[in-house]
Parts: structure tokens; C-alpha cells; sequence
């Protein structure tokens, strides 16, 4: 596909600088039309300071680390198995972060040609990776220090889905992608929110913490991504817009939909299933961000498109609507679903 939008890097900050002798400059990223604009996107977030995430949890060079341990287990022991399926279900997720650096490393125009680039799209990448690879470090020391988890069937399954890797359909096409990112960082800043949510709920303030610190993390990655895409949308509507179709036909696969503890065949499909009675992550969600994009992006507000633009356009501000009807048809259809087995709680059996 010919883009005509060219990726260039210059103007886009996100992260905090990063400092070379070779080049000094803050991260930035721009994209300026290959045709006859060379106007670029600047879209600016705040720069977040470095905060340990060991803030967290016990500090195991204190003389109080056991006790802390202690604490941190007393408290893990008034969460049900249902919520620990999700929160492993949310780590191994993030766990399986080298495949998300390939993933954004096949879009044309973005990639880091050599792994340590200073091109600013690489410095970006990499700058992402180095925070989203904190998250699952935290949530994989919580649930070693909680002991209600196996952590030998965990590893196994983060072994799996690395190995399996992903297909989001984007095609090295950076329209699908930076769609695809824009819609599964939201996503995560959801799921996070809730499991926050929920731990809250049940009296553990820190883990409360863990997750609420994550989720501000992916709230921060989507604001930049659907930035991009705003931009996108001004300068090449009808392509883009084309392309938002495409990915929602397609639809959205979530990043761990491979993953596999060499027992489940169906284990995504049944840690979905909690995470949707819990309310982690739910059909609804996935209408709610879709819904939300379409207004962010005002794509019922686009005008002089295409005969194609006009049909994904019309295809895209009816969707979400279909979804929910879809989805409560289902609900009111659904029985009462059986239990099963989960190897990351030590095969005990949980409510789908």
C-alpha cells in the first residue's frame, strides 16, 4: 500500500528524553503528508517522572521485609481465585511484551532498523517497552509474594505465549496498527482499572495501587496513540477511515488470545469468560471503546469521502449499537456456565 502520509520523526513527545551523546533530543515523533503538506503532528503528554515500582511492595532490603511479606499475604488471603485468574491473566499478558516490540517493528516507515536507532520512532518503541515491561515485573513479584498462585504453571504459560507470538492482522500497515493500539491500550487502561477496582473492594489498598499505577501507564499510551490517529484523520480521512473498518471487521484480537499452559486448549477463552462475569473486561467494554473512538476521532463528522470512505464511515457509527444488542441477545440466552480448573491456581476449579 502506497501511504499518503509519510512517518517521519520529529515532533512527538511522550516519554521523559532520552540522552545520547550522538543526540540529545527528547523523544519526538511527526507525520507530515508525503504529497504537498509538511505541516507535522505535535501532540505533547507530560513527562512522567521514574517512580520503582519496588515502592509497591516489601522492600526485601529492609530487616521489615518479612514482615511485609506476612502483610501482603494476610491481605492476598481476602481475594477470591476468580480475581487471581484474572490478575494472571492480565500479567501474563504483559508479560508477553517481546512480542508487542516485533509487533510495532513490521509497521512500514516506524521500524527500528538496527535496535538501538535514534530515529525518534525507535526511541519511542523502546522507551514504550522499557515502562510497559515494569508492569509485568510488579504484578509477577505480587503474585510470587502472595503464594496463591502457582508460579511454575504462570512461567509456562508467559513461555507459551511468547513462543506463539501474535497475529493482529495490521499487515505492516502503520493505519492498522497505530488503530490497533489506540484500541488495546484503552482496553488494558480498563481491565487495570477494574482489577484496581476490585482489589480496593476487597481491602488490599496496595495491590489497589499495583493496578491503579498500571492503568494510569496505559491511559497515558493511549492518549498518544489516539493522537496519532487524530492526525491521521486530518490529514488522510479517507484511507484512515477505510482502515478503522478494516480492523473492526476483522475485529480486534486480544494480545494473548495464543496463550497456553500445555493443559487448557481453551485457557484464553475460559480466562475471558471470568474476566467478563467479574466485570474486568467485558462485551460491553468492547463496544464502550469502540464508541469512544468513533467520538474521539469524530468520524460522523468526516465529509467529502469516498464511495468506499463513505461506506466503512456509515459501517463504523453503526457498529457499536449492533455489538450491544449482539452481546445482550447472548446474555439473555446464556446459561449458567460450568467451572473449570485453572493450573495458575493450582487446578482449582472457578466459575466461568
Amino acid at each position: 500500500m502506497a501511504y499518503r502520509v509519510a512517518l517521519q520523526p520529529e515532533s512527538f513527545l511522550c516519554f521523559p528524553p532520552v540522552r545520547s551523546k550522538r543526540n540529545a533530543r527528547s523523544p519526538r515523533v511527526s507525520m507530515a503528508s508525503s504529497i504537498r503538506s509538511s505541516s507535522a503532528i505535535k501532540v505533547e503528554t507530560p513527562k512522567k517522572p521514574f517512580i520503582p515500582h519496588e515502592d509497591f511492595l516489601p522492600d526485601c532490603s529492609s530487616e521489615a521485609f518479612y514482615d511485609e511479606v506476612k502483610e501482603l499475604r494476610e491481605r492476598s488471603k481476602e481475594i477470591p481465585d476468580d480475581y487471581f485468574v484474572c490478575l494472571v491473566g492480565d500479567m501474563v499478558t504483559e508479560e508477553a511484551l517481546p512480542t508487542y516490540q516485533t509487533m510495532l517493528n513490521t509497521l512500514d516507515g516506524i521500524r527500528d532498523e538496527t535496535g538501538a536507532s535514534l530515529t525518534s520512532w525507535a526511541i519511542w518503541t523502546r522507551a514504550w517497552t522499557a515502562e510497559e515491561n515494569r508492569h509485568g515485573d510488579l504484578l509477577n513479584k505480587y503474585l510470587y509474594l502472595s503464594g496463591r498462585v502457582d508460579m511454575k504453571q504462570i512461567e509456562k504459560t508467559i513461555q507459551y505465549l511468547i513462543g506463539s507470538g501474535m497475529d493482529p492482522r495490521t499487515e505492516n500497515n502503520p493505519y492498522l496498527g497505530f488503530i490497533y493500539t489506540s484500541f488495546q491500550e484503552r482496553a488494558t487502561f480498563i481491565s487495570h482499572g477494574n482489577t484496581a477496582r476490585l482489589a480496593k473492594e476487597r481491602g488490599d489498598l496496595k495491590l489497589a495501587q499495583i493496578c491503579g499505577i498500571i492503568a494510569s501507564d496505559e491511559k497515558r499510551h493511549e492518549t498518544a496513540y489516539t493522537k496519532i490517529v487524530e492526525k491521521l484523520f486530518e490529514i488522510d480521512p479517507d484511507d484512515t477511515v477505510i482502515a478503522f473498518a478494516d480492523m473492526m471487521k476483522k475485529k480486534i484480537s486480544m494480545p494473548a488470545h495464543l496463550m497456553y499452559d500445555g493443559r487448557d486448549d481453551n485457557l484464553f477463552e475460559h480466562f475471558s469468560a471470568v474476566a467478563q462475569r467479574l466485570g474486568v473486561y467485558t462485551a460491553k467494554d468492547y463496544a464502550d471503546i469502540l464508541e469512544f473512538l468513533v467520538t474521539r476521532w469524530k468520524v460522523g463528522d468526516l465529509t467529502g469521502l469516498s464511495e468506499k470512505g463513505n461506506k466503512a464511515q456509515d459501517f463504523i457509527c453503526n457498529l457499536a449499537p449492533r455489538i450491544r444488542r449482539l452481546e445482550e441477545r447472548a446474555h439473555g440466552r446464556a446459561k449458567k456456565a460450568p467451572t473449570v480448573p485453572f493450573s495458575w491456581i493450582f487446578d482449582r476449579e472457578v466459575q466461568q
